[in-house]
């Protein structure tokens, strides 16, 4: 079981624009990268932050640290920590822009940011490290090789849909179960199964903090149970259930395991090629709103974090486990809690699309954010919603437009409020424990303006979360991974 986390972190990155299909979700086939390209950094993609943070009496002798990396929807960071939480070194970087065939090419992108996040550590911390997790974004769907570990497809994003497949999980699912919704795992899954001339005998499934760990530990097949949720493992039983065992591609599932779960050593390769010690092991990870969550120290139930980056997920720490995919509801395992919640495709992708971060700094400065907007907007960046409405077809609603620049960013920020609220308000009417305290990460956190709007339009009381980076979260994972005495 995951432990609530004593120095519980998180963020979403904002993505780049690309459009997501709809309708049919198709697959093309993924030309595997050359095996001399694994463990090579490909074109180092610009840092965007890296700090060692160790002014303060340094490190003691016989210290270890604990890596975690936080792979958002347009870039990666890390966190590096000791066992009291505090942060010795970390960084960010954007994911560079490898193409193929005119498309984004994400999985080389990924595999490229995760050995440049490693060599961005400081070389004498590196040896210091003693187990390493990731996060990533949850259902991003990976068919693999179960030989080598290669892609045999090309990814299936997070927030793609796959109606092609749902009457097919629908069919063998119970009613309103988690899978029972065109982005989850088991719809992309099915969606690739049933193209034509599909290598099934030999394709395994991984998430992307999966595929990610297997680079670094090498076990092919390991994932962990909150990514597993939207694949139909269920965290009650620990276990498939019967209904997705019976199924002819359930061939494809990979063991589960708790996050944070030591798997097994840093490859040799690895360890060879950056300095870190023969002992360092890889952990299982989790996704980036769990990360986040973790993070947050929100440890009783009631309490509740908002992410607020290039979209907006809610978890809410529950006695009651809630799953409904008619609302994009479901609920993730957490102790002998669960943390309910869904993620809304409105955020701060839609105010990049107007705005730069400065305007959006100086005309957040003018908003009264005590004074209601008439203005009611639902802000996507394209058709379609998950939660608190789950609908493929949902249009976006961002007219008229004001002339006043201020008066628009503020409808906008207030209309993300009011899905907000009424996310929270359908897991009370679903039969979730209330939520009575709701804590920030993400970009949004930082924009104070908007959480005295959420705060009035929530009627509760809104704080930014001390810690505001998934990494921080997938470091404390590594932390309760790592042998007790290191």
């Amino acid at each position: 079981m995951i432990a609530l986390a004593h120095h519980p972190t998180f963020s979403v990155l904002f993505p780049f624009s690309q459009s997501q299909p709809h309708g049919h979700c198709s697959s093309r086939k993924l030309l595997a990268p050359r095996k001399d390209q694994l463990y090579k950094s490909v074109s180092k993609p610009r840092v965007i932050m890296a700090l060692a943070s160790n002014e303060e009496g340094g490190i003691r002798v016989g210290e270890r640290l604990y890596l975690g990396m936080d792979f958002g929807t347009s870039g990666a960071r890390y966190a590096l920590i000791d066992k009291q939480g505090t942060i010795h070194s970390e960084g960010k970087r954007e994911y560079p822009v490898l193409m193929s065939d005119e498309k984004m090419d994400w999985v080389r992108s990924w595999r490229a940011a995760l050995f440049s996040l490693l060599e961005d550590i400081p070389i004498h911390l590196r040896p210091l490290v003693a187990s390493i997790s990731i996060d990533g974004t949850s259902a991003t769907t990976l068919i693999v090789d179960s030989n080598t570990g290669e892609p045999l497809w090309r990814p299936f994003l997070y927030n793609e849909s796959c109606p092609d497949a749902l009457p097919t999980v629908k069919s063998v699912a119970p009613a309103n179960h988690t899978v029972c919704s065109g982005s989850s795992t088991l719809c992309k899954l099915v969606s690739w199964w049933n193209i034509e001339g599909s290598n099934k005998k030999s394709a395994l499934l991984l998430h992307q903090a999966d595929w990610l760990l297997w680079l670094l530990h090498g076990k092919l097949g390991v994932s962990d149970y909150n990514n597993a949720l939207k694949v139909g493992y269920d965290p009650a039983s620990d276990s498939y259930p019967s209904w997705l065992r019976s199924q002819p591609y359930s061939q494809l599932l990979p063991s589960v395991i708790a996050p944070g779960t030591s798997i097994g050593n840093l490859k040799e390769e690895i360890r060879t090629q950056f300095g870190f010690q023969e002992d360092c092991i890889v952990c299982a990870g989790t996704t980036d709103s769990i990360a986040a969550f973790l993070a947050a120290r929100a440890a009783q139930p009631g309490k509740a974090v908002t992410s607020l980056g290039s979209t907006l997920a809610i978890k809410l720490l529950s006695t009651t486990r809630i799953d409904d995919a008619r609302f994009g509801v479901y609920s993730h395992r957490l102790d002998d809690k669960w943390l309910v919640g869904g993620a809304s495709n409105t955020g701060g992708a839609v105010l990049k699309q107007f705005f730069t971060d400065e305007q959006l700094q100086k005309l957040s400065e003018q908003i009264n954010p005590m004074e209601a907007s008439p203005l009611d907007y639902y802000p996507l960046k394209a058709v379609g919603e998950r939660f608190p409405v789950a609908d493929p077809n949902l249009v976006p609603r961002l007219h008229p437009r004001p002339e006043s620049d201020v008066e628009y960013l503020h409808g906008i920020l207030e209309s993300i409020a009011h899905i907000e609220a009424k996310a929270y308000n359908l897991l009370k009417d679903l039969g979730a424990t209330q939520v009575e305290e709701v804590l920030t990460a993400g970009g949004g956190a930082k924009n104070e303006k908007w959480t005295k709007i959420r705060e009035r339009v929530l009627g509760l009381p809104v704080s930014r979360a001390k810690q505001t980076e998934a990494a921080y979260g997938a470091a404390l994972l590594a932390l309760k991974g790592a042998p007790h005495d290191s």
